[in-house]
């Protein structure tokens, strides 16, 4: 069974973009537009790894990995961040991501960051 990646990001160019490169690469992808559906989609179906934008509408990234952090209920899940900025490194690592990319995204760089969490089992957000 291939490992399931869940996308969070509201640009739908990227979010098609990043399906496409996971999906030829035999990952199960699905896709969130912001982090309130993507927090429905963790609780319906625990992803092997998160591929999260910083940048949303509602909550970004941080705020929406910080709120996975703290419900002791769900299961430890690597986050790699996506982002058009280059500074929020810090914070990522602070949070425990696994992972920060910053936009435009190399498919080759996607591929290699992401095969190294996955599917070899979840590592802890933090």
């Amino acid at each position: 069974m291939p490992a399931s990646i869940l996308i969070v990001d509201d640009d739908e160019s990227i979010r098609e973009l990043l399906r496409l490169h996971l999906s030829a690469a035999g990952y199960e992808v699905n896709v969130a537009t912001d982090a309130i559906a993507a927090g429905y989609m963790v609780l319906r179906s625990r992803p092997d790894l998160i591929l999260c934008d910083v940048s949303m509408p509602h909550m970004d990234g941080f705020e929406f990995v910080a709120a996975l952090k703290s419900d002791a209920t769900l299961p430890y899940i690597p986050v790699i961040f996506l982002t058009s900025v280059e500074d929020g490194d810090h914070r990522g690592k602070e949070l425990g991501a696994v992972g920060y990319l910053t936009k435009p995204v190399r498919a080759d760089r996607l591929l290699e960051l992401v095969a190294q969490h996955v599917p070899g089992g979840a590592i802890p957000i933090g």
